[in-house]
């Protein structure tokens, strides 16, 4: 428990680094562009654009679900969030080699700073998100303001894989390129696009499976965009032991990955 408190003091003592970190990664990705941070709101309004002229001019979806873009965006912007933090987190202590070999700092702040950024970036979409609800004539939720508390749980989770991969990156340079292909998977794997619930149950053998459970039991990403389009799409608040077993799980994750990294981070240097 004192190693913890101490980690957690020490990370509380570079707060200013974080901060620059997080600042840094966000001026990068739009450095020596026209519109600068201009588009954290442009780009994910172009996304927002673009899936609905596909979801609702070209394809409306089904019938039980009207304004069908709102729901495919409410899981898309889940799913964005989740793919930036975990893909950036992993590449994070590689990309700032030299910064680790020659500055002593917590080096848990690389993985974390890129997961702080993917939320900023998620935050800076949701004025987008409700602008697309307006004009598409979808309602606006309550449930909104639950949104935080979806995006500590998820975040978490994020954070635990951060640390668990970008931990393995260091000593085996293919873990960057076998994750772009566990993400593409795990994207068609996660149900945004469909609904889950109404899959039926396939037969195994003798046994009768219902797939909508074993997705969400096996898939944790499944139950968290799930949580996000019931606030985000549905306006409802999925049942309390459904968001306990997804923060218990994500609280799991942040655990074993916190473990591996303090285990492995001491030797970054001699690695890099």
């Amino acid at each position: 428990m004192s190693t913890i408190t101490s980690e957690f003091a020490e990370i509380w003592r570079y707060r200013h680094l974080l901060r620059m970190l997080v600042v840094r990664d966000l001026k990068a990705r739009y450095k020596n562009s026209a519109f600068g941070v201009l588009w954290s709101f442009l780009q994910p309004l172009g996304m927002m654009a673009v899936l609905t002229f596909a979801f609702v001019i070209i394809n409306k979806g089904p019938a039980d679900k009207p304004h069908y873009n709102i729901y495919i965006l409410s899981g898309y912007l889940a799913w964005t969030f989740f793919s930036g933090s975990v893909v950036g987190g992993t590449g994070s202590i590689l990309a700032n080699g030299g910064l680790v070999k020659k500055v002593y700092f917590p080096r848990i702040l690389l993985p974390l700073s890129v997961v702080i950024s993917a939320v900023t970036n998620f935050v800076f979409a949701l004025p987008m998100f409700i602008v697309v609800c307006l004009v598409s004539g979808h309602p606006l939720h309550a449930t909104l303001l639950l949104i935080p508390i979806a995006l500590l749980i998820q975040g978490t989770f994020s954070v635990g894989l951060a640390f668990i991969f970008s931990t393995v990156n260091v000593f085996y340079r293919d873990t960057q390129f076998i994750l772009d292909l566990v993400m593409l998977a795990w994207f068609f794997m996660t149900p945004i696009f469909y609904d889950i619930s109404q899959a039926r149950p396939v037969m195994i053998g003798a046994q009768v499976v219902d797939l909508a459970v074993w997705v969400r039991r096996l898939n944790p990403m499944a139950s968290m965009v799930n949580i996000f389009q019931e606030l985000m799409y549905h306006g409802r608040i999925t049942a309390l032991d459904f968001w306990l077993r997804t923060a218990v799980t994500s609280v799991v994750i942040l655990v074993a990955g916190y473990l591996v990294f303090r285990r492995y981070s001491p030797r970054f240097g001699e690695e890099l």
